[in-house]
């Protein structure tokens, strides 16, 4: 039966920082249990819609004094960034589901013959991996909202440059999102957006394509002292987007540096709070 699901693998790490910011990085993950594994494609086992390379491309972080919060298992498992009743974030475009069954390239997740996750087998990988990564989401954001009053999320994403089947042509590099200004003080998000439109050879957008998940909108309140903001960085920018989705340290040397001082304009905007 589909629904008989089950994983051994804790479905976050997280790290406790010492400053008012929560750095999350929901689609890192690439552990695919081997009970589902055999019944994915071999394109499927490779995960391929893996936001690659989240953790080294922000390994600053930890030094800056922010928290980590890393998902584990693939978005193949369980999407952490879609609302756990699978509400479309995008009405009227395309986007995958809570447990997808097709890539992102709409090829198929699982094998001919394989059944994909019914309701029954979708309840057991939410209560297993979705619940507990939002419950220590949470949890984390009470923790700096108790020691420091105003804080920040910062939701770490990419995505390959080129999907016609979300965008047309070639994606802007560098892609903030703040739920159209709702999730995040409009001061700071246009303070980021100047940092990330000076770096040369590089393109920005603010609340373009790419708005903000389930996690910038559900955990975003400006009012309440929490200040959200997603980044969805194209992957041709620090990495190889072809397998074995190989870093490019040169590549990604043109960008840190902006990342790393808008986590610390995020920063310098909360602690002045």
């Amino acid at each position: 039966m589909s629904s008989s699901f089950r994983t051994d693998t804790p479905a976050f790490t997280l790290h406790r920082g010492t400053r008012p910011l929560l750095v999350s990085m929901p689609h890192v993950g690439t552990h695919v249990p081997a009970g589902l594994a055999a019944r994915l494609t071999p394109e499927a086992r490779t995960v391929p819609d893996t936001d690659w390379h989240m953790d080294r491309l922000y390994d600053f972080a930890r030094d800056l004094g922010a928290s980590i919060l890393m998902a584990t298992h693939s978005r193949y498992v369980v999407d952490l960034n879609r609302p756990p009743d699978n509400a479309n974030l995008y009405p009227g475009q395309d986007t995958t589901g809570l447990c997808p069954v097709d890539t992102f390239d709409k090829t198929p997740v699982y094998a001919d013959g394989a059944p994909g996750p019914d309701d029954a087998e979708i309840a057991l990988r939410r209560d297993a991996i979705w619940h507990p990564y939002h419950n220590a989401l949470q949890a984390e954001l009470q923790r700096l909202r108790d020691a420091h009053g105003t804080i920040a999320l910062w939701d770490a994403h990419s995505i390959r440059s080129v999907l016609p089947r979300f965008f047309e042509g070639k994606l802007t590099d560098f892609n903030l999102g703040t739920a159209d200004g709702k999730s995040c003080d409009p001061e700071l998000a246009a303070s980021l957006f100047d940092i990330a439109s000076a770096v040369p050879n590089h393109t920005a957008a603010l609340n373009g394509r790419f708005k903000g998940g389930y996690i910038t909108r559900q955990y975003g309140n400006p009012a309440a002292g929490v200040h959200a903001i997603q980044l969805e960085q194209t992957q041709s920018s620090y990495m190889e987007e072809v397998y074995p989705f190989a870093y490019d340290e040169a590549r990604a040397a043109n960008i840190r540096p902006a990342i790393r001082q808008m986590l610390e304009t995020v920063l310098a905007f909360v602690e002045a709070r």
